[in-house]
Parts: C-alpha cells; sequence; structure tokens
C-alpha cells in the first residue's frame, strides 16, 4: 500500500510476521528491499558474532547455532519476500525457485529491485504491500 493509496475495507492489515513469512498478497520494490537488508544486516551481526569469538568457547556453540536457525529462517524469509515481489509483478511465485541457482539468484534479486509493480489490483492481490484478502 502506498501512501495515497487508502486500504479496501475488509483487507487484513500487515504484519512483520505476515512480511517474512507469508506467501499471500504483494509487496513493492521498496518493501523487498529493505526486507533483503534488514536479513543482510542480521546475518552479518551474526557472523561478526561468530568470528569474534574463540572456538574453544561454549559461546561459539551458542551463535553457531544461531547462525544455523538464522540461516534457514532466512532461506524461508527471502523465498516469502521474492514470491509477494513477483506477485507484484503479476508474475508467478513458483519463479522464486530461481534464488537456489547462484548465477542467476543476484540478477533476479537485482530485477526484482528494480522492475516496477503492477498498477492497482491484480490477480493476486487488492493492495500492495497487504496480505491478499
Amino acid at each position: 500500500m502506498t501512501d495515497t493509496q487508502p486500504a479496501q475495507p475488509g483487507t487484513p492489515a500487515p504484519t512483520m510476521r505476515w512480511f517474512f513469512l507469508g506467501l499471500s498478497g504483494r509487496i513493492g520494490r521498496l518493501p523487498y528491499l529493505l526486507g533483503i537488508l534488514f536479513l543482510v544486516a542480521v546475518s552479518g551481526l551474526i557472523v561478526s558474532r561468530l568470528a569474534s569469538t574463540p572456538e574453544e568457547s561454549t559461546a561459539f556453540a551458542f551463535w553457531s547455532l544461531v547462525s544455523l536457525v538464522f540461516g534457514i529462517a532466512s532461506i524461508w524469509a527471502m523465498v516469502a519476500l521474492s514470491v509477494k515481489r513477483l506477485h507484484d509483478m503479476i508474475l508467478p511465485g513458483a519463479l522464486a525457485l530461481c534464488l537456489f541457482v547462484p548465477a542467476i539468484s543476484i540478477v533476479a534479486v537485482f530485477v526484482m529491485c528494480l522492475w516496477p509493480g503492477s498498477a492497482g489490483p491484480n490477480r493476486f492481490g487488492k493492495n500492495e504491500n497487504r496480505p491478499a484478502s
């Protein structure tokens, strides 16, 4: 939803849970980019803590576990963000599988950050940046 576009009555409100985990609805370029940057920032924080901890300590085991859990969660979050971004571009969410091909994934994320979404309602939702009703 943009600042000039009011929410339709009966449209569910967006939540962080929907934003990072849900597959329905649409999101625009800026929220997509900000979501990716948030995942990268948290990953960087975890990796820096892991790198600064001695391998012999129990804290290293803790940060290793945190890294593994967040890595798995961020894969799902990246797929969910990409599916919703593809929905805004009126493309099937299955194209998010391109993110698992290393050479294509960088180009795919770059394209999703720059390609404009559809104006107005489409088959994936009435409003941008909202779950499908």
